[in-house]
Protein backbone atom coordinates (compact mmCIF):
# COMPACT_ATOMS: atom_id res chain seq x y z
CA UNK A 1 0.00 0.00 0.00
CA UNK A 2 1.00 4.05 -0.88
CA UNK A 3 2.09 5.99 1.78
CA UNK A 4 0.24 9.33 2.05
CA UNK A 5 1.44 11.20 -0.52
CA UNK A 6 0.38 10.39 -4.45
CA UNK A 7 3.37 8.77 -5.94
CA UNK A 8 6.04 10.88 -6.69
CA UNK A 9 9.08 10.11 -8.94
CA UNK A 10 12.41 8.74 -8.13
CA UNK A 11 15.03 11.62 -8.23
CA UNK A 12 16.64 10.02 -11.83
CA UNK A 13 13.15 10.47 -13.44
CA UNK A 14 12.18 14.03 -11.89
CA UNK A 15 15.51 15.04 -13.29
CA UNK A 16 15.07 13.53 -16.28
CA UNK A 17 12.09 15.15 -16.64
CA UNK A 18 12.93 18.57 -15.64
CA UNK A 19 16.20 18.21 -18.01
CA UNK A 20 13.57 17.79 -20.70
CA UNK A 21 11.27 20.92 -19.77
CA UNK A 22 14.36 22.71 -19.37
CA UNK A 23 15.36 22.12 -22.96
CA UNK A 24 11.68 22.83 -24.41
CA UNK A 25 11.55 26.21 -22.89
CA UNK A 26 14.50 27.03 -24.55
CA UNK A 27 13.76 26.17 -27.82
CA UNK A 28 11.34 28.89 -27.45
CA UNK A 29 8.16 27.07 -29.90
CA UNK A 30 5.97 26.81 -27.58
CA UNK A 31 2.56 28.68 -27.23
CA UNK A 32 2.76 30.93 -23.80
CA UNK A 33 -0.07 28.67 -22.24
CA UNK A 34 1.53 25.41 -23.19
CA UNK A 35 5.47 27.38 -22.08
CA UNK A 36 3.68 28.79 -18.78
CA UNK A 37 2.05 24.82 -17.70
CA UNK A 38 5.74 23.62 -18.40
CA UNK A 39 7.57 26.21 -15.97
CA UNK A 40 5.37 25.33 -13.26
CA UNK A 41 6.24 21.26 -13.76
CA UNK A 42 9.55 22.37 -13.87
CA UNK A 43 9.22 24.32 -10.56
CA UNK A 44 7.17 21.45 -9.00
CA UNK A 45 9.85 19.13 -10.12
CA UNK A 46 13.00 21.54 -9.29
CA UNK A 47 11.19 21.39 -5.44
CA UNK A 48 10.99 18.03 -5.13
CA UNK A 49 14.64 17.36 -6.01
CA UNK A 50 15.82 19.65 -3.96
CA UNK A 51 13.70 18.11 -0.98
CA UNK A 52 15.65 14.81 -2.04
CA UNK A 53 18.67 16.28 -1.83
CA UNK A 54 18.04 17.62 1.09
CA UNK A 55 17.07 14.40 2.41
CA UNK A 56 19.92 12.66 1.29
CA UNK A 57 21.99 15.06 3.22
CA UNK A 58 20.18 15.19 6.73
CA UNK A 59 21.02 10.94 6.14
CA UNK A 60 24.95 11.85 5.25
CA UNK A 61 25.14 14.15 8.30
CA UNK A 62 23.52 11.80 10.83
CA UNK A 63 26.32 8.48 9.27
CA UNK A 64 29.08 10.62 9.78
CA UNK A 65 30.60 9.93 13.28
CA UNK A 66 33.05 11.13 15.25
CA UNK A 67 35.55 8.96 17.37
CA UNK A 68 34.26 9.87 20.72
CA UNK A 69 30.92 8.24 19.89
CA UNK A 70 28.91 11.28 19.24
CA UNK A 71 28.44 12.87 15.44
CA UNK A 72 30.50 14.84 13.33
CA UNK A 73 29.00 16.63 10.25
CA UNK A 74 31.86 16.67 7.68
CA UNK A 75 31.54 17.81 4.14
CA UNK A 76 31.24 15.15 1.36
CA UNK A 77 34.34 15.23 -0.68
CA UNK A 78 32.80 14.07 -4.02
CA UNK A 79 35.22 12.05 -6.83
CA UNK A 80 38.58 12.09 -6.52
CA UNK A 81 39.94 15.22 -8.63
CA UNK A 82 36.52 17.19 -7.83
CA UNK A 83 36.36 20.97 -6.80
Amino acid sequence: MAKGKSAEPSFEEALRRLETIVSELERGEQPLEKALALFEEGVGLSRVLTGKLEEAQARIDRLVAAGDGGTELAPFEGEPGEK
